[in-house]
């Protein structure tokens, strides 16, 4: 009678398959559409690694945007944020929050103050506290759009405000004038195919 064969790897075969490298996340589409797949992924990621998340996102709900922001932080993530289209409105707060921030010459960013809205018929009472708490909301994001860009010169924190107040649509060349980000062309990121390169065979 044969010997039953083993099932198990051999000393020199891999059990995992996962690619090696740096997760890579996309943020594509409306924030708050897709909030529960965005923080599934980031928590995906284990605490302190590194991770490279692509944007092309016109925005969504401010709080989406905060949530993102505070689980990357809070987990230590270390990221390089891209820009391969569209990052508008609220999507510009988690790029801001990358440690690298890379554009295109065609990357496009809208800035604008948050905004706040409620959908619900509320009374004047608490139509007012609303007014009240986000006017205040308001403020304290802005700033924390400076302070996540690292806007270390009064000048670069003023631009930023300044973009916010206009409502202003800014190209990638423009945001890596400024200092924001980085500007790269449209070829293969040394670091990513490094990655690639380094991969056992299969």
């Amino acid at each position: 009678m044969p010997a039953a064969k083993s099932s198990l790897p051999g000393p020199d075969e891999s059990v995992d398959d996962e690619p090696s490298g740096p997760a890579e996340i996309a943020i594509v589409g409306d924030l708050t559409d897709n909030a529960t797949d965005l923080i599934d992924k980031l928590l995906g990621v284990e605490p302190g690694s590194e991770c490279t998340i692509y944007f092309d996102s016109p925005g969504g709900n401010p709080y989406t945007a905060n949530s993102l922001v505070a689980v990357m932080r809070l987990r230590g993530l270390r990221t390089t944020g891209i820009v391969t289209g569209e990052c508008s409105s609220a999507a510009v707060w988690p790029f801001a929050a990358c440690d690298r921030r890379l554009v295109t010459a065609s990357s496009v960013l809208l800035f604008h103050p948050m905004k706040w809205q409620s959908e619900e018929q509320i009374g004047i009472r608490e139509a007012a506290e609303w007014s009240r708490h986000f006017t205040a909301l308001e403020e304290e994001m802005d700033q924390l759009l400076v302070d996540l860009f690292g806007c270390k010169k009064e000048a670069s924190a003023e631009l930023v405000r300044d973009w916010c107040r206009e409502h202003r649509y800014v190209t990638g060349r423009e945001l890596a004038a400024a200092g924001l980000a980085e500007l790269i062309e449209l070829a293969p990121l040394p670091e990513l195919v490094a990655a690639t390169d380094n991969q056992p065979p299969q």
